[in-house]
């Protein structure tokens, strides 16, 4: 039987989700959605791509993302943040887009890795919790994902931040999936396998 006080962890952390992830949303700027998209429209129109990367937990969410944003019509690349600086790097065009999610936009790391994707001629979306950041600074256009607390023993484990970053760039994929207008029969072609990959009575 675990200890009470994981009980007491569990539903303090649930707590934090029910009053600060409605919080967040409600302060999301589509505005910055648009401009972000509309970047990245202009850079796919004369044959950039879309590269997605961060360090530490952010980074296995540019995992996520890329995968998310290639299989619903706009082809994306995860950048690797570390390897970047190591070789990586050659993957970039001058013209290219990189997204890079950071909750601080303000380590060592982060500002070696942004620096060389800018000198390899790229743009730079910056996602961070600091619209006063390095990142954000550098970006040329930023997105806020902030959130007053982690949640969690400790207050410091990336969840509530994580989530934050999570939710702003699947927004960002909806509205370009959306200027897509991706059909359901494209989206199957993408999708073959499992479930999703089967049309429903209404869309044949």
């Amino acid at each position: 039987m675990l200890d009470a006080k994981c009980k007491e962890a569990y539903e303090n952390f649930l707590e934090t989700v029910k009053t600060d992830l409605p919080a967040f949303i409600e302060q999301m700027d589509y505005a910055r959605i648009e401009a972000a998209a509309q970047l990245i429209l202009d850079a796919q129109a004369k044959g950039g791509r879309v590269h997605v990367s961060g360090i530490g937990k952010p980074g296995h969410i540019s995992g996520y993302i890329s995968s998310l944003m290639s299989s619903t019509g706009n082809p994306t690349y995860f950048l690797h943040g570390t390897e970047a600086v190591h070789g990586s790097c050659g993957q970039l065009v001058p013209g290219d887009v990189v997204i890079f999610i950071s909750n601080s936009g303000e380590t060592a790391e982060m500002r070696a890795t942004v620096t060389a994707v800018k000198n390899n001629g790229c743009i730079l979306i910056g996602v961070s919790g600091n619209d006063e950041s390095w990142l954000a600074k550098e970006s040329a256009v930023h997105l806020f994902a902030g959130v007053k607390k982690e949640g969690g023993p400790l207050g410091r484990a990336p969840r509530m931040s994580i989530l934050a970053e999570t939710l702003v760039l699947q927004a960002l994929s909806v509205a370009l999936q959306q200027e897509k207008d991706v059909s359901p029969q494209q989206y199957v072609k993408w999708h073959p396998g499992g479930a999703l990959g089967k049309l429903r009575d209404d869309e044949k």
